[in-house]
């Protein structure tokens, strides 16, 4: 959640939802392609900017001119005419694993999938798959088909894994809870995904790299999101929608077949790429507030508070998602007057969606841990079940003010009270004391092991295992002097 103005964004606005994702099949390769056109170039022009705010915005710097440089140099191989100025790159400061592409010849990475890649092939085949949803204008199918549906947006984004099912007002909350950035994605159709994966391919060949970097990034992703699943709690397990990468490990196999042998003269560039993305931020950024375990701690906002045990949270840049399987919440903020009750009130018409006439049935006040509080809920019907809808608010300033807004079945939303109890402000202390992450690139010594090195990431829990992942070793890979690997240190 990024570091919001006095004047904040409301809860219910509009938000994009954003094509990025990777497979691997026996599409065709266009003999040709056709050049980004003046209205696709207006297009994603329109967009860009709100796509950067979604995302925690461009980076710039050393690390994100390198990023351009690979994307545009595997966009040249497209075909499409002036590609090298007609393709915009963008590295984001976002910390989840994802990249997409908007018509215009925009594309984008996260920059926590950089430091996930192990070498500049793999940041080719990564940024040519979204090359290759530009060159086949498979967004603009997918806008097309996304006319007679109200849950399509741009580039026929479908909002899937719906909360609340099919009723006017489960559409319309699930809207509400899935528009935080890392929870929206883009559904291209299955052939349209295995086409991408195959023009990346192509796209690694004609340009000298190994063709096998689709497959082996792909595989790094899949066993990433297992063990991000493993380690989300006890209970909890990410749900395909949430992923921005659904299902990678089914395509690994198919990618590598489609690559073939490694080529003569291929080749991966991995200490060129290593020594290029070496300290690039890892994890969440404090400016946008930072998850350790179940705690979301917001320095800039001098905010804390817990989720639910068994819950898993996801830092978007307008909202805090809490995920689980006994419901769903969200932290975020809105415009503030000075009057909590009007605020509870009006998140609540927020939720219900525009000319909502949605309203608390109760409302009460209450003190937090010292803060201002209101608190109001809704029972809904939505089809054949209920729903209670909760929103608790807090005054943190006579112009500030945060709130939880809360969907679990009825009866049920008293699993949230710990964490609606738990909000507090934290001490300049405490903001002080939260530094960021970072990637390191080492080189491994005599007497270095796979253990030694990953008692050196910058965790309390699974070193070993978030080592292996980020390194691309499997359970029984060792490590030998001389070879450069990835730490995850603690510094700015």
């Amino acid at each position: 959640m990024a570091r919001i103005s006095r004047k904040a964004l409301a809860f219910g606005a509009a938000t994009l939802a954003l094509g990025g994702c990777m497979t691997a099949s026996d599409a065709k390769i266009p003999s040709s392609a056709t050049p980004i056109t003046p209205a696709e170039a207006k297009q994603g022009a329109e967009y860009h900017p709100q796509l950067l705010a979604e995302f925690g915005g461009a980076m710039t710097g050393t690390h994100a001119a390198y990023v351009e440089q690979v994307g545009k140099n595997i966009a040249v191989q497209s075909g499409l005419g002036n590609a090298r100025e007609s393709f915009t790159v963008s590295l984001l400061n976002s910390p989840v694993n994802n990249a997409f592409a908007i018509p215009g010849g925009y594309i984008y990475t996260t920059r926590q999938l950089v430091t996930l890649m192990n070498s500049e092939a793999e940041l080719a085949a990564v940024l040519g798959h979204e090359v290759g949803h530009v060159a086949a204008r498979h967004s603009q199918r997918r806008q097309a088909a996304a006319q007679k549906n109200t849950l399509l947006g741009l580039g026929g984004a479908i909002l899937s894994g719906l909360l609340l099912g099919d009723s006017g007002i489960g559409q319309t909350l699930s809207r509400t809870f899935l528009q935080g950035s890392q929870l929206l994605t883009l559904r291209f159709s299955r052939k349209q995904e295995l086409e991408a994966d195959a023009l990346g391919i192509e796209y690694l060949g004609r340009a000298g790299y190994d063709r096998r970097a689709m497959g082996t990034v792909l595989a790094s992703l899949a066993a990433q999101n297992a063990l991000d699943a493993r380690l989300s709690g006890q209970n909890a397990s990410v749900p395909e929608w949430a992923s921005t990468h659904p299902d990678p490990a089914s395509r690994v196999q198919n990618a590598l077949t489609k690559a073939g042998a490694a080529g003569t003269n291929s080749v991966s560039n991995r200490d060129t790429f290593l020594a290029r993305i070496d300290g690039l931020r890892y994890g969440d950024d404090p400016a946008q507030g930072v998850i350790e375990g179940s705690t979301f701690t917001h320095p800039d906002l001098r905010l804390a508070f817990t989720a639910p045990q068994g819950y898993y949270m996801v830092n978007g840049t307008r909202a805090v998602s809490i995920q689980g399987q006994s419901g769903k919440a969200q932290m975020t903020t809105a415009a503030y007057n000075g009057n909590l009750e009007a605020y509870v009130r009006s998140a609540f018409a927020a939720a219900g969606g525009q000319n909502s006439t949605l309203a608390p049935q109760t409302i009460e006040r209450t003190t937090v841990n010292g803060l201002p509080a209101v608190y109001g809920m809704a029972r809904v019907n939505n089809g054949n079940s209920q729903v209670d809808l909760v929103v608790f608010a807090y005054e943190f300033a006579r112009d500030q003010a945060f709130h939880f807004v809360a969907i679990a079945p009825a009866g049920r939303a008293g699993g949230f009270n710990g964490m609606f109890q738990s909000m507090r402000r934290i001490t300049a202390a405490e903001a002080g004391a939260v530094v960021p992450r970072k990637l390191q690139v080492v080189t491994v010594a005599r007497g270095d092991t796979v253990a030694s090195l990953a008692r050196r990431m910058a965790y309390d829990s699974a070193q070993e295992e978030r080592f292996r992942v980020l390194n691309a070793l499997s359970g029984t890979a060792t490590v030998t002097p001389g070879q450069k690997v990835k730490l995850v240190v603690r510094g700015r």
